[in-house]
């Protein structure tokens, strides 16, 4: 229940490198003065400045500062230093931000080099196939959903037998299907083969450069990559999970990652009721979503999604509550939960603790099935009972069996 590792484009251009693939000359830099002296020892032609913010769209972005655009293209040292004044420490607006931007805390600077023709490459994990499989175009620097839909005799695949490793052949038909000829053919074949090793060796389930490209000077260079890591490698990926930035995560995200919990924010209010915000806790990220579908249906609107996750234990349900109830926009709390691998007597053990100790002042509607739901309701009943707490339902007047219900009586509170 874990959110995705991201990483900046400078680190996955560090792994690359690290890893023989050929990609531009760059420094990374924490102030403007840094920025400069980066720029100075390029000793580039031309110089490419780029905000680092995990968000698309940097190019057509606006600083808070006044600046518009977070990529810049430069044949003197000296504006980098004058431009990266006006990215680090301001924040950058783009249309995958908030509306009010993301905090640019480093800059990339970076050699600019020009690009005679642009191709896609793709390396992933495919169920279909069981294994990784090659996806090249020799369409580049687009969008290539739009590629595969107009033409798509122009997407080529090439599957890997996980065991065996790419051939030689497969990566020399690859860079063929992608345009390379001559000694770029080879050239484009080595660093394909090299990409597929970067794959492996740190359990990525998509590497993707787009675009591939070939510099007029004949070079084949990895432009722009994207890669995504499979998080239960993390135990033996230490290093890589340990660059992962959430300097742009919302605080309580970051809180509810220390205890296992996965938290997204959501823009939600009831229109129809007194309360304006709406706050449910589920066990498994589908349960989730079928909990803010069947809100939305009974005319609520959710204020945020968290998954507890299946192996959910007692002290991860009181922090959960912990977490809620210190937003005080928070107005009502469901909780959903299916006891399939998960006891519901540890739910409502959590549950009865985490009102008590924080003293819950909103309506809690509560939902226990499979696992002990019974004794859980029980436990429950008896401990409300006792302290009078504001919990509504119909199973001795604590859970519902039925998600609807919930779902109404949630919105109605």
């Amino acid at each position: 229940s874990r959110r995705w590792l991201n990483l900046q484009e400078y680190q996955s251009k560090k792994l690359m490198s690290d890893n023989g693939v050929r990609v531009q000359r760059f420094f990374v830099a924490d102030t403007a003065n840094e920025a400069l002296e980066a720029a100075k020892r390029l000793n580039a032609k031309e110089i490419v400045l780029k905000a680092q913010i995990l968000a698309g769209g940097r190019g057509k972005g606006v600083f808070n500062s006044g600046l518009k655009g977070g990529v810049h293209l430069t044949k003197d040292p000296n504006v980098v230093g004058q431009l990266a004044k006006q990215m680090i420490g301001y924040n950058l607006a783009t249309k995958q931000t908030p509306k009010e931007g993301v905090k640019v805390n480093k800059v990339m600077v970076a050699e600019a080099l020009d690009i005679s023709r642009e191709t896609y490459l793709a390396i992933l994990m495919d169920r279909s196939c069981n294994g990784p499989v090659l996806v090249g175009s020799p369409q580049g620097g687009v969008d290539i959903e739009e590629v595969a839909a107009s033409n798509p005799e122009l997407i080529f695949k090439e599957q890997i037998d996980i065991f065996e490793g790419i051939k030689d052949s497969q990566a020399q038909r690859m860079a063929e299907n992608l345009g390379f000829v001559g000694p770029l053919k080879s050239q484009a074949a080595d660093q394909i083969t090299k990409l597929y090793n970067l794959f492996l060796k740190v359990d990525a389930t998509q590497v993707e450069v787009n675009p591939f490209g070939e510099t007029p000077e004949g070079q084949v260079v990895s432009f722009d990559a994207k890669i995504n890591f499979d998080d239960n490698a993390e135990f033996r990926q230490k290093d890589i999970f340990a660059m992962d930035d959430k300097s742009e995560n919302e605080p309580i995200e970051n809180e509810a990652a220390k205890y296992d919990l996965k938290y997204i924010g959501l823009d939600g209010n009831i229109a129809s009721c007194l309360v304006s915000h709406l706050h449910f806790t589920v066990n498994g990220a589908g349960l989730a979503m079928a909990t803010c579908d069947i809100i939305f249906l009974n005319g609520g609107k959710p204020a945020n999604f968290l998954d507890l996750g299946g192996g959910v234990k007692e002290a991860q349900v009181y922090q959960a509550f912990k977490l809620l109830t210190a937003d005080p926009k928070v107005e009502a709390i469901l909780v959903n939960i299916f006891g399939g691998i998960v006891n519901c007597a540890i739910i409502a053990n959590g549950i009865t603790k985490a009102c008590r100790e924080l003293e819950l002042k909103v309506p809690l509607v509560v939902r226990l099935e499979g696992a002990t739901d019974k004794w859980g309701s029980y436990a429950h009943f008896k401990e409300t009972e006792n302290s009078k707490e504001n919990v509504t339902g119909i199973q001795e007047n604590v859970t519902h069996q039925n998600l609807s219900k919930c779902a109404i009586g949630i919105v109605l509170c």
